[in-house]
């Protein structure tokens, strides 16, 4: 099950709060993240935030993800980072956002900011309009340890909790006028971060951060040039 937001979005600030359920969630995604896959299916641009399922005893992994123009054969080049957080997140309600404007992205849990990816080329970086999402899905075949435990219907139902939606931004479908000015992370509205920020990724990458795809040996990094 699922929500959309009512418009599609050039740039903008979307956040939500998130409270995860507790025990085995094992195969079961619950995600916040902007697409325009109904828009150009097979060919889509995707930011993703998205909890992958865990079995009990084992921290839940928030993996953060970004797509430019995929394909649905299997040739999608995905852009992981996964990350372990430091709070339970089935304990209360904590806030993730996405930053997405003209010249980067950036990822931020409880205002922390946790990734920034930035436009190098608009080869790698998603330029055309999206929707927001939220969702719960059985996600089997990957989601958690490589799809090792899948989804177990015994402990349904399971339910992902969102509230304090915050989504502000330049609509794709409103006027084009140069009174939408694209949201900037920092507290001074520059581009970029602040020290304090930059500070406080380097701390969450430090001590949290458990993959990184630019770091994969596995992966062809001819694929992704930005790393």
């Amino acid at each position: 099950s699922g929500f959309k937001s009512l418009h599609p979005y050039r740039s903008g600030y979307f956040g939500a709060a998130v409270k995860l359920q507790p025990g085995y969630t094992a195969g079961v995604i619950t995600s916040f993240y902007l697409s325009n896959n109904e828009e150009h299916p097979g060919n889509h641009d995707e930011i993703d935030i998205e909890f992958l399922g865990t079995t009990p005893g084992k921290p839940y992994t928030l993996q953060t993800n970004v797509y430019i123009r995929g394909s649905g054969d299997g040739n999608i080049i995905g852009r992981e980072k996964k990350f372990h957080l430091w709070f339970d997140p089935t304990q209360d309600f904590h806030n993730y956002a996405i930053v997405w404007n003209p010249t980067e992205i950036i990822f931020l849990v409880d205002d922390v900011p946790i990734r920034r990816y930035q436009r190098k080329s608009d080869a790698t970086f998603p330029l055309r309009p999206m929707w927001a999402y939220g969702s719960i899905w059985d996600a089997s075949t990957w989601a958690t340890e490589d799809g090792k435990y899948k989804a177990d219907y015994n402990y349904q139902p399971f339910i992902g909790r969102y509230n304090n939606f915050k989504l502000g931004g330049c609509t794709a479908d409103g006027p084009t006028t140069t009174s939408c000015q694209p949201p900037s992370a920092s507290p001074s509205g520059a581009t970029g971060l602040s020290q304090q920020q930059n500070s406080a990724m380097e701390w969450v990458l430090r001590n949290y951060l458990v993959y990184d795809y630019c770091q994969d040996p596995k992966r062809d990094h001819t694929q992704t040039p930005e790393c």
